[in-house]
């Protein structure tokens, strides 16, 4: 197998986290939180961050909403500091991406409410149709477990391969039983498939990274996600002793209004959809 030489960035994020003393008080959580604090939010720069921009400086005012917004540049770390207790809740994830966290690092979450679906898209600076592709290409994808399943589940709703089970959501390139064009797989880190772009021959590149590579999905890819029936709807998630909180309540509410709705349409133009 060719192997594509991948500069990788290590992304700093620097989390203030406030040491408590034993005899200070627990931070509230629930029903009983601090309403007159920011409710501080993590999540990806595009478009999650964005959305929330939005409802910080047109609709939290009104609503009675102080929103923070924290920005990570990868899937593991605002899993992290929700945990953590630094943040109090993050918009960033799918269903299925969040359950395989849940499993993996042992922790419960409770999902708020689905926003956003961001259709996975394959990609190519060499390539200009699907029917084009070689015998011996080489296509770059993400390496986390749900992000890997959906980019084959893609390619093989294309006719580039066939799956044990091409409904699978933990399909891995060990599941794949037929591959006619002989395609080549780079697994590598989901953020880093943009620039897979300059090595590899394709890339299967999430949406929120394609924005951010810019990639406008609805044109640049070879093929799209379907979004009619699409289970990866980006969630607003806490943990469950925060799911009670009335500013995350609130969130919820400002992130599936018609407003927001406008903005994902006006804003993205297709390559965002929104899922409420």
């Amino acid at each position: 197998m060719r192997r594509i030489a991948l500069a990788l960035t290590a992304a700093a994020l620097a989390v203030g986290v406030v040491a408590c003393g034993d005899d200070e008080p627990a931070p509230a959580s629930g029903a009983s939180a601090d309403t007159s604090k920011p409710l501080v939010v993590g999540a990806s720069p595009v478009p999650h961050a964005e959305i929330l921009d939005f409802i910080k400086d047109n609709l939290a005012e009104k609503a009675g909403l102080k929103l923070e917004v924290k920005e990570f540049t990868d899937y593991v770390l605002p899993n992290t500091a929700l945990i953590d207790g630094q943040l109090d809740a993050n918009y960033f994830q799918t269903p299925a991406y969040l359950a395989d966290q849940e499993k993996a690092r042992k922790f419960k979450a409770q999902s708020i409410v689905g926003v956003h679906i961001e259709p996975l898209g394959l990609y190519s600076k060499k390539v200009k149709d699907i029917n084009a592709i070689p015998n011996g290409a080489q296509i770059a994808i993400p390496n986390d477990p749900t992000n890997e399943a959906r980019a084959l589940r893609l390619l093989a709703a294309n006719q580039l391969i066939t799956l044990d089970d091409n409904e699978s959501t933990t399909a891995t390139i060990r599941n794949i039983t037929d591959n006619p064009k002989d395609i080549e797989f780079a697994e590598v880190e989901a953020a880093q498939t943009p620039r897979s772009l300059d090595d590899a021959d394709l890339a299967v590149i999430n949406g929120n990274y394609a924005i951010e590579a810019g990639l406008t999905p609805s044109e640049d890819a070879l093929v799209l996600e379907q979004a009619e029936g699409n289970p990866n709807a980006n969630l607003l998630v806490t943990l469950p002793d925060e799911a009670n909180d009335p500013r995350v309540k609130k969130l919820a509410e400002l992130l599936t209004s018609p407003e927001v709705k406008q903005f994902i349409d006006e804003k993205y133009k297709g390559a965002v959809l929104a899922a409420f």
